[in-house]
């Protein structure tokens, strides 16, 4: 189980060396240049804006607040990845998280993106929490795919609940998985 305390790390992705280290203050500027780098088809699903500097800055405040957890992934040049739990300040949701997570394109479907998901599984079970709560669109079919692969379920469809930034609205799908289940399976092909 990974806690705190075990990072950083290094470890290799296809041919590359990567370093997997908690996220703090100082990786702002860099999650604001990998926000820039993506897609425009993936800035339309983010939860929250990453181009925006004072919602990154208001992330760092839920770091150092307690409400998130992350853990960020560096190659040599630059931020290639994320993975992060986000907690409200509602008691009765106390032991519930948001998973979050995103990987540069280089880096998708070499086993990145589910070895953070593994390491904040386990964060986020060190930090208590019982459920994992997954959040995106009903069009976004492979994150759908991906959460599945892990063992999320669908819980609710919510018709026309968001708007992306065209104005266009559309379903939200809300996925959850019980963490006390999650085994690491980094052995099996990652696809995440």
């Amino acid at each position: 189980m990974s806690t705190n305390n075990e990072y950083p790390q290094t470890v290799n992705f296809d041919g590359a060396e990567i370093e997997v280290r908690m996220m703090s203050a100082d990786d702002r500027d860099a999650v604001l240049a990998f926000a820039k780098d993506l897609p425009e088809e993936d800035l339309l699903f983010l939860r929250i804006d990453l181009t925006d500097p004072d919602v990154v800055d208001d992330w760092v405040a839920n770091l150092n607040s307690g409400l998130s957890t992350s853990i960020v992934a560096y190659d040599s040049e630059g931020l290639v990845g994320y993975a992060s739990v986000h907690k409200t300040k509602a008691r009765w949701t106390r032991k519930v998280g948001e998973l979050r997570v995103n990987v540069a394109g280089k880096y998708r479907s070499k086993g990145l993106g589910k070895f953070l998901t593994n390491r904040i599984f386990d964060i986020a079970r060190a930090q208590g929490l019982k459920k994992l709560m997954g959040n995106m669109t009903t069009d976004q079919r492979s994150a759908q795919a991906a959460f599945r692969r892990l063992g999320f379920v669908p819980e609710a469809v919510l018709a026309d609940f968001i708007e992306d930034w065209s104005g266009t609205s559309r379903d939200l799908l809300i996925m959850s998985y019980d963490i006390d289940g999650h085994s690491e399976t980094l052995d099996e092909p990652a696809r995440v």
